[in-house]
């Protein structure tokens, strides 16, 4: 398949070609006939992107804050490697997107192969979307039109928080794309509306669509003419559609509504108000979210939970079809709105008509001419060449951030050979691929596994598969790399303890602290000692909202087993000894919180008599450091700070050591693994181990979820 990228560091929009998505759970399979730029969202995206630095830093005070204390608790090397990284990330464009189902994933309903739908998936000939962001496009409503339903929804919903009823008089400031679709619905709702806007031909558009209107760029008064408009009165409502740095959009709502008015905002506007206009009318004003109630929850978005209709008339989904019926109806005409139609093979000059052409509205793309083929499981991403007996060639399945930014670089510094990418949607597959020398990209993770030419598989998906990937990888006879954790509860862990005994081949989990350069220091210090050992361990881990992946159970396991785990194996690693006993103790239920499990101390003791306390805590201060480790032994004291800094108190021969970037062990890690799996040695932790933290970890969690 080819899909459209945004690149946010350097402003270049390209066409790439990528493996298609296979049909997931819950989604749809769809292929493009035609998609839709959205004039406002898009071209935002494309002028961030050829933004300098600065200009980005600028339109972002918020984020550049947050890489500030960054700065602070992990040095500045590091942050400007995270700093790119994240700005080096292509993103897909486009949200509106009409197509044939090709194929129906497991508990979809409503659906069937054939059907023409319309969904807010990106810019690409195939795309894989779920259930409730599609709807069923009537028959006498074309592909073309069907394509402006997403954006039409985004009028709707501002439509509906502001209430319009049968003769009231309602202003739409900025009548680009979605105004001259909310001047087309208010009419449908039986108001009278007034235009506004600089554009003289978008305002003749609004005029054919019954409005009146009005052009500041010509001299007139808004204010004025909102008041007239409103036979002095004051309007009932304003829908603000309009994207500017100014206030003065929402500033003139203000004055020429009546008394009680409503303001929506459903474009982007500056938003410095004057208390007065607001209160001596008592005006009421909100900012829409997007199509509709459904917007960012993943249980409606991703899992398909929809919303009894008898408490939430209008979803996203309902709002799509009642945008596909008033153009149904006759009530909305979108043929007027399209300017530009452009093959999708020409997609980047579609993109110079976004930026250079500013009365541009509707810019169609076309798929109809595409004659090659499009559910290509895999792509060649450069010449393969011949591998020496013995070396370790790797399939990597996850093509996240963490994959990208620091796993596959670590194992491309250690020699090994990239063969494949896999990623479930294809795109993120072929760009961390083509940038780190993979030779394919699939979005086959069964057949990356299968491969005869892979011998080693690593495996850095969300945690819910890491098990099942394992498993079935060390059952295909690879040597398996799995991102912590291992498994979400015993009986994974048992699967993969079976499967792995009966493989004979290498198994390493991502613990890559106990590589890092100042932990191994720690250890050889403690070598030096007999007594048992004291450990205070603080992980400031920094909230994550209770609606992340993480966060769930059944997909991330929790903080507990999804990061915690790293510092049990820690302990683990510098006890030297097995461990004998868990307790571990939660933040109560309170109110306040919605989440207490991340705030949390577990308590670990050893076989030698050693014992340590972690904290992993999640409602600490960002510009705090993220990690300490402390170790108390025999009158003696380490204590390494963030994985920059280790100081000894009263340690004969041993003060101090500073790095210049923070190294938590992740390329020494994967190193450490390579060269296990190409010499054929122990590997560099004892499968044991592996299993042993495994089973604490998972106990641990079990306590704490235990607890009231």
């Amino acid at each position: 398949m080819k899909q459209i990228l945004q690149d946010l560091s350097s402003g270049a929009t390209r066409l790439v070609e990528a493996p298609a998505p296979g049909v997931r759970a819950g989604q749809l399979l769809i292929d493009t006939s035609v998609s839709l730029i959205s004039i406002g969202t898009e071209r935002m995206l494309v002028d961030f992107g050829r933004a300098s630095m600065l200009s980005k830093a600028r339109k972002q005070p918020e984020k550049v804050m947050q890489v500030l204390d960054k700065v602070k608790t992990d040095g500045l090397l590091t942050t400007v490697d995270a700093v790119r990284s994240k700005l080096g990330q292509p993103i897909p464009l486009g949200y509106s997107n009409v197509g044939r189902v090709c194929a129906v994933g497991a508990n979809v309903t409503g659906f069937a192969v054939g059907d023409r739908v319309l969904s807010n998936g990106p810019h690409a000939d195939v795309v894989s979307v779920a259930q409730n962001l599609c709807a069923r496009i009537p028959d006498n409503v074309s592909d073309e039109a069907a394509s402006f339903t997403v954006v039409g929804a985004i009028g709707l919903q501002g439509l509906r928080l502001a209430n319009p009823t049968l003769g009231e008089s309602f202003v739409v400031t900025g009548v680009g794309l979605i105004g001259l679709l909310t001047v087309q619905l208010l009419r449908a709702q039986g108001c009278r509306v007034l235009a506004i806007d600089f554009d003289a031909a978008k305002l003749e558009l609004a005029k054919r669509f019954g409005a009146e209107t009005c052009n500041p760029g010509a001299g007139e008064d808004p204010v004025a003419a909102g008041l007239a408009f409103s036979r002095g009165k004051g309007v009932d409502g304003v829908i603000i559609t309009a994207s500017t740095k100014s206030s003065d959009p929402v500033t003139q709502a203000a004055r020429m509504c009546r008394k009680r008015g409503r303001i929506v905002l459903v474009g982007v506007t500056g938003l410095e108000l004057n208390r007065a206009d607001f209160y001596e009318k008592e005006l009421s004003f909100q900012v829409s979210c997007s199509y509709g109630p459904g917007r960012y929850d993943p249980a409606y978005e991703d899992k398909g939970q929809d919303y009894p209709i008898g408490f939430v008339r209008w979803t996203e989904q309902r709002n799509f079809e009642a945008v596909l019926d008033l153009m149904a109806g006759g009530q909305i005409d979108v043929a007027s709105l399209v300017t530009h139609r452009h093959a999708f093979e020409d997609a980047v000059d579609a993109y110079a008509t976004l930026t250079d052409d500013k009365s541009a509205l509707g810019i169609i793309l076309d798929y109809g001419h595409a004659v090659a083929p499009r559910h290509i499981a895999s792509v060649p991403l450069g010449d393969a060449t011949a591998v020496p007996a013995g070396k370790a060639v790797i399939g990597v399945i996850g093509a996240g951030n963490y994959a990208s930014r620091m796993l596959i670089p670590a194992f491309k510094a250690a020699g090994a050979r990239l063969h494949s990418i896999a990623s479930a949607g294809g795109t993120s597959g072929v760009i961390h691929g083509q940038r780190a020398g993979f030779d394919h990209a699939t979005s086959d993770a069964a057949g990356l596994i299968a491969n005869p030419e892979i011998n080693t598989v690593a495996i850095v998906t969300r945690h819910d598969s890491h098990a099942r990937f394992t498993a079935e990888a060390l059952r295909a006879g690879k040597n398996v790399f799995v991102e912590k954790p291992l498994a979400l509860d015993l009986d994974e862990l048992a699967l993969v303890e079976e499967a792995h005994a009966a493989s004979g081949r290498q198994l390493m989990v991502g613990f890559n602290r106990r590589f890092a350069p100042l932990v191994e220091r720690m250890q050889r210090l403690l070598r030096g000692t007999h007594e048992p050992k004291a450990f205070v361990m603080l992980m400031n881990a920094g909230a994550i909202p209770a609606d992340h992946w993480t966060q769930d159970p059944a997909v991330g396991g929790g903080r507990i087993i999804g990061e915690a785990c790293h510092y049990i194996d820690l302990m683990r690693f510098l006890a030297g000894s097995p461990i004998t006993s868990i307790t571990a103790r939660r933040m109560g239920d309170n109110e306040a919180q919605p989440l207490t499990e991340d705030k949390a101390s577990i308590t670990l003791g050893f076989a030698d008599g050693s014992f340590g306390t972690i904290h992993y805590l999640a409602n600490g201060g960002a510009s705090f450091p993220k990690e300490r480790v402390e170790v108390f032994v025999g009158g003696r004291t380490l204590q390494l700070d963030n994985f920059l800094a280790l100081r000894g108190f009263n340690w004969p021969g041993f003060r101090k050591q500073k790095l210049w970037r923070q190294d938590k062990g992740q390329s020494e890690c994967a190193a450490a693994f390579l060269r296990a799996v190409e010499a054929g040695g122990p590997s560099p932790i004892a499968p044991e181990e592996l299993f042993e933290v495994a089973r604490v970890t998972i106990e641990a969690a079990g306590q704490l979820r235990d607890q009231k």
